[in-house]
């Protein structure tokens, strides 16, 4: 890290409501700044085995005298589960929660959507506040009120729209986070640059060394820049009824892949990096952009760290039956985020399965 940087403050409005993002170092230690958004008496904390001892004591320090217990989960997409939701439903009976009671997703996006779930299903919905500790959920999970868990059959098959309080991204979490995950980050950071602002993603051209290091300057400018993007959107979208959906880009593909994988083969943000390649190559095969927006988008992804192939041994026949549960897909038919060219994604309905297949088969070969 370089120097540190004053926190950023964006708000997540939508309509009467809105939520604070704050960004900067130090945050889980800033108890007045979060403290404030608890509002009843009992507390859960929700974490995993890996982060819990490197973070629960300083945020338990910010709960003393209230109510709280912690449940943790195992690391791992596996364990974004319905049985851990009912462990985490447990543990807020144990504790007596009312419906002033808080949820606090202390963790990456796994966590938080977790959290989250639990949250909304509690006694129909109290608030939970996000602490996400990753880099993928700063720029992404943390903010926007998805929710959900996985099912063998596919990535948040179930989930709910539960906006959280607020979100704390103490970026000095990301001090002890894997290069692995971090550079899995990255990938979201891009995506958003690729779905809607060309500005951004010369950006990163011009910065990927510096986020590659963890230059602190340039990376809270990239959490921010994004963090800003996608509020916006949520604002204008909050249930995904239209704009919103273009936040997937990329992501029909790499939910298959992570689900064909069973969440061990790639981190989602890696099934994000290569799902964003396969879209980008379909939309050339229909046309839609040229093969230098490819170029640059592989280019980027590559200077990041990030996977630009499908692993061996993954069937692009099971990849498109894997596709066709997917969320945004309307009476039976393909609906893909697709490009014509970086900036410029847009929804695509009627996708021709050929072509889906077409392209699986190339990049599986």
């Amino acid at each position: 890290m370089t120097r540190t940087v004053a926190p950023e403050t964006i708000d997540v409005t939508l309509g009467a409501r809105s939520y604070p993002v704050w960004i900067g170092r130090g945050l889980l230690d800033d108890h007045a700044r979060w403290r404030a958004a608890l509002r009843g008496r009992h507390v859960l904390v929700i974490s995993n085995h890996t982060v819990a001892p490197l973070y629960l004591e300083r945020v338990a320090r910010g709960l003393d005298g209230l109510q709280w217990s912690s449940f943790l989960l195992d690391d791992g997409e596996a364990h974004k589960s319905f049985a851990n939701v009912g462990h985490a439903l447990q543990a807020l009976a144990t504790l007596g929660a009312t419906r002033d009671a808080c949820v606090i997703a202390l963790g990456g996006g796994v966590v938080g959507d977790l959290a989250g779930f639990t949250a909304a299903c509690w006694m129909r919905g109290i608030d939970f506040i996000q602490m996400p500790t990753t880099l993928l959920s700063m720029v992404d999970s943390s903010v926007g009120g998805k929710t959900g868990v996985n099912l063998p059959a596919g990535k948040n098959l179930v989930g709910a729209f539960h906006q959280p309080r607020a979100v704390i991204a103490d970026i000095g979490t990301l001090d002890s986070l894997p290069e692995r995950e971090y550079r899995a980050g990255l990938a979201e950071v891009i995506k958003g640059a690729a779905i809607g602002d060309t500005a951004f993603f010369a950006w990163l051209e011009a910065h990927a060394d510096a986020l590659q290091r963890r230059d602190e300057t340039a990376l809270v400018q990239a959490i921010a820049t994004k963090v800003r993007y996608k509020a916006g959107v949520v604002a204008r979208d909050e249930t995904e009824q239209g704009e919103r959906a273009l936040l997937n880009l990329g992501h029909t593909f790499g939910h298959a892949l992570e689900t064909a994988g069973r969440y061990t083969t790639l981190l989602h943000g890696e099934g994000v990096a290569v799902g964003m390649l396969l879209a980008a190559r379909l939309s050339e095969r229909l046309g839609m952009s040229g093969a230098e927006d490819s170029a640059r988008l592989t280019q980027l992804l590559q200077a990041a760290g990030l996977p630009t192939a499908v692993p061996a041994g993954f069937d692009p026949e099971q990849l498109l039956g894997l596709m066709r549960l997917d969320k945004k897909n309307t009476a039976g038919t393909l609906r893909l985020i697709l490009w014509r060219g970086i900036g410029q994604a847009e929804i695509v309905t009627g996708v021709n399965e050929a072509d889906v297949l077409a392209v699986l088969r190339e990049a599986t070969n």
